[in-house]
């Protein structure tokens, strides 16, 4: 699980670094102006949310070995709020946007992961089966919602991603609403009970779990009724068509979505049960560290774009202001932004860059049972 989760750590980079250096104003997911290249270079990150919160979940079954659930219930919601905490003032000020004026705040992954542990803090008291079938509701279920018009702050934090406060000099916008993800995290804590099963059960689990679910996404976004409130159609090109099926919604990740991108995630559970290849393991690295590499990534990604603006313009001012929705993460300047062969080339000097001290804080984790290292 930590290699599988190290390797989404390093795709999540990659999107984050097309945030930053990629050109503005391109939409990736707009397929009538978007090319391949572009919509691929996103549609491959759309695996990072989910496994992230599916992996929290099974995690937290494991946990059960060290802690009964009465401890595991406490340890979740106090994660869960420092999570909530970390995201609106830590993430916020010294990775998203280098300020502290708040005129724009985005609630978005790491936010809804820490109501995700909240919620999963009360449902580790009953059968992880409760939980597993509340998770299979939420996600099953919650584009039934689609239809609810409501522009109340509950109901966009719950279920469709706008604004939550709109005050004069101050904005919050909720990005993740909660209702899927928590159902990603519900589900993902049940998963957990497989990791007690001999490993030839639990590989034949995955590989079946894997193809039901990807046969499930064809099948839904196939007959286009339910699952997804964007049709797809036919495109400019055969290529374009099946671009087209293969974009659905992230925000908030619809029924499809997730169909889409657990199926392979489970598929690579199967196909690392058995051990990582001696090539692949420096990915296990990042797995083990999940919340400071997202951290150390971030920071590093906005200072290397701080660098490049201040080298370019004098200035790197447009780096530490608030952006308005419109420009998130930030606001840029005339003629920024590059193709995508200089953003793989960043992305990768980022992760190669961040390696050594994640390495270095996976072992000091190995080495030391403190408490408060389980909260980074």
């Amino acid at each position: 699980m930590d290699f599988v989760r190290g390797v989404i750590m390093i795709l999540m980079a990659l999107d984050h670094t097309r945030d930053f250096f990629g050109i503005p104003g391109q939409n990736p997911v707009n397929l009538a102006s978007a090319s391949a290249g572009l919509f691929l270079t996103r549609w491959v990150t759309h695996i990072c949310a989910p496994v992230f919160f599916l992996l929290t979940g099974t995690g937290a079954f494991l946990a059960l070995r060290r802690r009964s659930p009465a401890e595991l219930s406490r340890y979740l919601a106090t994660r869960g709020l420092w999570l909530i905490f970390l995201e609106v003032v830590v993430i916020r000020c010294l990775a998203y946007q280098f300020n502290f004026d708040y005129q724009l705040t985005m609630l978005v992954v790491i936010w809804a992961l820490g109501w995700a542990m909240i919620v999963l803090a009360a449902l580790v008291r009953f059968p992880a089966w409760v939980a597993g079938a509340f998770g299979v509701v939420l996600i099953a279920g919650h584009n039934l919602l689609d239809g609810v018009a409501s522009t109340h702050p509950l109901w966009i934090i719950l279920h469709r991603p706008g604004v939550v406060l709109d005050a004069p000099g101050h904005m919050v916008f909720a990005a993740y609403p909660l209702i899927p993800w928590i159902g990603v995290t519900a589900a993902g804590y049940a998963l957990g009970q497989v990791y007690r099963w001999d490993p030839a059960r639990r590989r034949r689990l995955l590989g079946r779990l894997g193809v039901a679910l990807i046969v499930g996404f064809l099948v839904v976004r196939g007959l286009d009724h339910y699952g997804d409130p964007a049709p797809w159609s036919e495109g400019r090109s055969p290529l374009f068509t099946v671009l087209s099926f293969l974009n659905v919604t992230k925000y908030p990740p619809s029924l499809s979505f997730l169909l889409m991108t657990l199926g392979p995630a489970m598929l690579l559970l199967r196909a690392v049960d058995g051990g990582v290849p001696s090539p692949l393991r420096p990915a296990i690295v990042y797995g083990r560290v999940p919340m400071f590499y997202y951290i150390l990534h971030f920071m590093l990604i906005h200072l290397l774009a701080a660098a490049v603006a201040f080298a370019r313009y004098g200035s790197a001012h447009w780096l530490t202001e608030s952006p308005n929705l419109g420009n998130y993460p930030f606001t840029p300047p005339p003629g920024w932004g590059w193709q995508l062969p200089t953003v793989y080339l960043v992305w990768g000097l980022v992760v190669l860059a961040t390696y050594p001290l994640c390495r270095w804080f996976a072992g000091v984790k190995r080495r030391r049972t403190d408490e408060w290292l389980s909260y980074i």
